[in-house]
């Protein structure tokens, strides 16, 4: 059995920048373990399998995994996987024309914007599946163990670390400086004890940071995913707007930033994120950003 896959690296516009994604665009058939054994041989922070759609109204069905499980949805791996099959032009046979495209995944549908320079294109933007959802917190000790800080290098003043989801649950928590946040590192050892992959997805990081056109600076930790760090994390970044609208005094507010992860890792990322908020109530959350195409290949399965 032969599939075929490209890879691209996301939320950039230069090669080996961004965050690495592999597409395996002809998935059909293949069970649930062996994507998941693709995608740890992968070893990327995630692959994504694209089938035929279960409603022909759809562009396709895309399952997202990690090298240890599988996602309900996730923001890199839609952004990019989008950009491949509009750059492909087809999947499955099927002609993929316009500007939208529809994804099928766990969590829900995905709705994908595309965006072209000179008819090509360059980037895409996704509408999250489900809306911003907050969850516990979770106490500053435990944030600041599990990376390696002290509890003062938190900011607690915006709101306290707590758990909040546009598909999957992360824990978002605010420092105090650029300098805290490029001093972090993830602790497995916590990580397994305070935070399992039941708990949380993984750690979300920010800090207040303008420079040049990036208002802030994040860093996503995940080991229990396989992912000590994310290059570019649109899941954990689509949620994070939707926080910071949730928590602006405004009733209605359409907040808008350009987040910069990855630049620790010498993998600059940029991403757009959009929230919408009406009558105190964030009702919408978009993130989007241009892509670069790598690799393509042959998956050769005995």
């Amino acid at each position: 059995m032969k599939l075929h896959f490209t890879t691209v690296d996301v939320f950039t516009d230069r090669q080996f920048g961004g965050n690495p994604l592999a597409v395996v665009l002809d998935a059909q058939g293949l069970s649930t373990e062996r994507m998941q054994a693709i995608a740890a041989e992968f070893n990327l922070a995630e692959t994504t399998f694209v089938l035929p759609p279960k409603d022909p109204a759809h562009t396709a069905e895309v399952r997202i995994f990690t090298p240890k499980a599988e996602m309900p949805f996730a923001g890199h791996p839609n952004v990019g996987t989008a950009f491949v099959l509009a750059r492909a032009g087809e999947s499955y046979g099927r002609k993929i024309s316009g500007d939208r495209l529809v994804f099928e995944e766990k969590a829900g549908l995905v709705r994908m914007e595309l965006a072209r320079d000179g008819g090509v294109v360059v980037a895409t933007r996704l509408a999250a599946p489900v809306p911003l959802s907050l969850g516990e917190e979770i106490t500053p000790e435990i944030v600041a163990a599990a990376c390696s800080l002290q509890p003062g290098d938190l900011k607690l003043d915006g709101h306290r670390p707590r758990v909040a989801s546009c598909g999957i649950p992360l824990l978002f928590a605010e420092v105090t400086s650029r300098a805290i946040l490029k001093a972090a590192a993830p602790r497995a050892d916590v990580f397994a004890r305070e935070l399992p992959r039941d708990r949380v997805v993984g750690v979300h990081l920010y800090a207040q940071a303008p420079e040049g056109n990036i208002d802030l600076q994040t860093r996503m930790f995940a080991p229990e995913h396989g992912i000590p760090e994310d290059p570019a994390t649109g899941g954990a970044n689509v949620a994070l707007i939707g926080l910071l609208a949730h928590h602006r005094p405004e009733a209605d507010l359409m907040l808008s930033k350009t987040i910069g992860q990855g630049f620790d890792m010498g993998r600059p990322s940029i991403l757009q994120a959009t929230a919408e908020k009406k009558a105190g109530t964030v009702v919408a959350t978009y993130i989007g950003g241009r892509c670069v195409p790598m690799m393509s290949g042959v998956i050769d399965l005995g």
